[in-house]
């Protein structure tokens, strides 16, 4: 998955709390995940994209915890 590759290789890259901070993902994988959340609301999505559509909340999930975290870390510097 597109996402997958592009956190890992982020976080490979190294990185700072500003960077996390400022992380976006690419506009492939933004326009992939509204695809399908609206294939969603139309209860068209086979089992292989609901895991795909989970996974991205998942990785959606984990940085809002990291940006938080350097959040925190940016302000007690």
């Amino acid at each position: 998955m597109k996402a997958y590759d592009e956190l890992v290789d982020f976080l490979a890259a190294g990185t700072t709390p500003e960077r996390v901070l400022m992380f976006k993902p690419s506009n492939e994988s933004s326009l992939r995940v509204r695809e399908l959340i609206q294939k969603e609301k139309i209860d068209k999505l086979n089992d292989d994209e609901r895991s795909e559509l989970e996974s991205y909340f998942q990785l959606e999930h984990l940085m809002r915890l990291t940006k938080a975290r350097a959040h925190s870390y940016v302000r007690h510097q």
